[in-house]
């Protein structure tokens, strides 16, 4: 993304051909790691059945799948407080004697909520309960953002419920 932002800027043909090249190369690599990711994910029968059941859930696809696989082992056996505090998406209160603010996220891992605010942007349109969840929350008055979040956050608890119980998505 940087090399492709620096490419926009340049109006040496020379330095545009070499950024071009590297661009070619970066993207050619990335290519390659996506495969041996996905070898290694479809090779082993646990991740192949946990991906199998995270992708399951509408909203979710293999990056994300393969991210939650990764960077949280954690997943089914924490309960939804622990997992989403693990995650960075657990609000905490931000107070202090008589002044109250607002409630905010904080800490956590910040490739899972990256991954999981993305797979939330898909899931408030695809996945029907998800959406009913979002539209709820904005006629309630929340902003997108919050409402968003809150979005990421019941996504994680069902994916860890998910995983718990080895029983893939059924749309209630």
């Amino acid at each position: 993304v940087a090399e492709k932002q620096r490419l926009k800027r340049i109006s040496l043909k020379r330095v545009s051909r070499s950024i071009t090249r590297l661009i070619a190369a970066l993207e050619k690599e990335l290519a390659a790691i996506d495969l041996d990711i996905k070898d290694n994910v479809r090779g082993s029968p646990a991740w192949r059945e946990n991906e199998d059941l995270l992708t399951s859930v509408p909203g979710i696809g293999s990056i994300t799948a393969r991210t939650m696989i990764a960077e949280m082992p954690e997943l089914g056996r924490l309960n939804r407080a622990k997992i989403a505090a693990l995650a960075g998406l657990a609000p905490y209160v931000q107070q202090s004697g008589q002044w109250r603010g607002k409630s905010r996220i904080s800490g956590g891992r910040a490739n899972v909520r990256t991954a999981l605010f993305i797979a939330a942007q898909s899931a408030k349109r695809f996945n029907p309960p998800l959406k009913r969840f979002f539209q709820r929350l904005i006629a309630a008055g929340k902003p997108k953002m919050v409402a968003t979040i809150a979005v990421a956050r019941k996504l994680l608890t069902i994916l860890n419920a998910i995983i718990r119980t080895k029983q893939s998505w059924q749309n209630a």
